[in-house]
């Protein structure tokens, strides 16, 4: 517990390194010659990203392995059970794991480039075998996030619109409260009914109790929310999201033609002009706010699109029913999201800032037709995601028209909000 917790510490200070860095530059900009900031330099802010760098490194490759064989240990045959059996056991099984991925390297280094020199560097562990692991590492990352993002970004309007208390258009909230009491009450006398006996009988009547006190749960807060909370805080935050994304598609958009137009718009094309000698942004200091606001825009989009996915669905952790194994790949996944969001910041053009440190030292952001297609292919999934999103309900309702709502060319359960009507049937929107 002790190592996951450390490892979602490293995410976040993953996370909060490149808006600090942003923010840093902006006031050394701001203010070159206050006494007061003089600690706030270029090797402060380098030396971070080494130490954010190593740190996920270690959490990586060791604590987190660790942590799992720990878990799965029980000692050895023939010592004496404890935790230092574990331990013991552990360590073995990771050296053996080191030695097989260093071998499985050594034989991918021997099909694909049989050289001298390549051969060579795979004995420097510290300044090219690490860093060439981790850069395979933040390419899957940054491959996850393109998956997750832009589901991410749709998903959000979904989940703000789950927390958030909606407008009350042409609707009956004090009739919805009565038809939804009756409901409850009426399962209840069914479940004092049925006989202890027949339990999957009552498996399903309490489930079904247990969604109409979620339903009037709901109801009671959309009651006493305030009309400023409806009618104003709802709107504006949708606005906001829908704002927010198009922001970040239309600067995903300009940096495909900054690729194509000049070569210096490669996360590798310059080497930067350090910290706290030019602006990152074209408009100053709202420039720089409005990239960090996006930058967690999208980290939060990222993680609601990772839960959102059916192939992580289960992996969602739930509170007093979550394992320790589902808790370390967890924090494994949220570490590989985290560490992989600077790189794709920078591929996409969100930030024009430098990576600094080992994380810049990815071999994959030197090449054109990689971060090319990365830009064209966020730009298009994004968009797509949105059309879809924002089209679904005129897209069932065409499909309704035309006899083809059976066939179920169109359900997604995850968007689809069921709320009972007036008359007490349920309708959905």
């Amino acid at each position: 517990l002790f190592l996951s917790t450390f490892t979602l510490a490293v995410s976040a200070g993953a996370v909060l390194l490149l808006p600090f860095s942003i923010i840093s530059n902006e006031i050394l900009l701001s203010f070159p010659q206050n006494y007061y900031i003089q600690w706030l330099n270029g090797s402060l802010i380098h030396g971070l990203w080494n130490l954010a760098s190593l740190f996920s490194n270690l959490c990586l490759f060791v604590l987190m392995p660790f942590a799992f064989f720990f878990l799965e240990s029980e000692g050895f045959a023939g010592l004496k059970k404890g935790i230092r059996a574990r331990i013991l056991e552990t360590l073995v099984m990771l050296i053996l794991l080191a030695l097989l991925i260093l071998g499985i390297v050594w034989v991918a280094s021997a099909l694909i480039d049989n050289d001298a020199a390549s051969m060579e560097s795979l004995y420097d562990l510290w300044e090219f075998y690490l860093p060439y692991l981790y850069s395979c590492i933040s390419l899957m990352g940054c491959l996850l996030l393109l998956l997750c993002t832009p589901v991410g970004l749709s998903r959000m309007f979904t989940v703000m619109g789950q927390l958030l208390v909606k407008p009350t258009i042409l609707e009956d909230l004090d009739e919805q409260m009565y038809i939804i009491t009756l409901e409850e009450e009426a399962i209840q006398r069914k479940l004092n009914g049925v006989s202890s006996t027949v339990e999957y009988q009552m498996v399903e009547l309490e489930r079904e109790l247990e969604k109409v006190k979620s339903k009037k749960t709901n109801l009671e807060r959309r009651k006493k929310a305030s009309a400023w909370e409806r009618n104003l805080v709802y709107p504006a935050v949708m606005i906001l999201l829908l704002i927010e994304t198009s922001i970040s598609v239309l600067l995903v958009a300009l940096n495909i033609l900054y690729l194509l137009v000049d070569e210096t718009a490669m996360p590798k094309g310059s080497g930067g002009p350090g910290i706290g000698n030019a602006s990152l942004s074209t408009f100053g200091f709202v420039g720089a706010a409005l990239e960090i606001i996006l930058i967690f825009y999208l980290m939060v989009s990222s993680v609601v699109g990772f839960y959102s996915l059916r192939f992580f669905e289960n992996f969602t952790p739930r509170k007093d029913d979550t394992t320790m194994t589902k808790i370390i790949g967890n924090c494994v996944s949220i570490l590989v999201l985290s560490s992989a969001l600077p790189v794709m910041s920078r591929t996409l053009g969100i930030t024009r800032f430098d990576l600094l440190g080992d994380f810049g030292r990815f071999n994959w952001l030197g090449n054109f037709y990689i971060v090319l297609s990365y830009n064209l292919l966020f730009a298009i999934m994004t968009t797509l995601c949105l059309v879809r999103k924002f089209t679904s309900a005129v897209r069932e309702e065409l499909l309704k028209a035309l006899g083809l709502d059976k066939l179920h060319l169109s359900n997604n359960p995850r968007d689809s909000e069921t709320k009972p009507s007036a008359n007490g049937h349920q309708k959905t929107l």
